[in-house]
């Protein structure tokens, strides 16, 4: 196997797993959609150049990848806060501020953090999304 070959294989091979693991940028309509199949849904409201969206983005990603249950379970959707802090989802919800998370499932909000960025904290706003997810 030629070097270009196999280097490009290897990076696929990594990249991949990342890609199917991605979370799905919102647009309107999007969570009631998944809310009315029944799926739980983790919004992450968040702008680029919010240092403690980053921090949370980290956590979260980490998680996912030591619990791949989070990623078959949960769909994971980002809210862009530049974008859609108007919107009638951040209304509804009555999101405070970028930075914050949170678990719905049916009509229900199950959790939710505002600008939290420890691991034990979002790990248990994950672990409730997902026990509601598998039961």
């Amino acid at each position: 196997m030629h070097r270009r070959t196999f280097l490009t294989a290897a990076a696929a091979t990594l990249i991949a797993p990342i890609a199917a693991r991605a979370a799905t940028d919102y647009t309107p309509g999007l969570v009631k959609k998944h809310l009315a199949a029944g799926d739980t849904i983790f919004l992450d409201f968040k702008a680029d150049w919010c240092g403690t969206c980053a921090a949370q983005e980290r956590v979260i990603d980490a998680l996912r990848q030591e619990n791949p249950a989070y990623n078959d379970a949960i769909t994971f959707i980002n809210v862009d806060w530049d974008k859609h802090r108007q919107s009638e989802l951040a209304r509804n919800l009555k999101i405070p501020r970028r930075s914050t998370l949170v678990v719905l499932k049916g009509n229900e909000e199950l959790g939710r953090i505002v600008a939290g960025t420890s691991k034990s904290t979002i790990k248990g706003l994950m672990d409730t999304a997902l026990t509601a997810a598998t039961s």
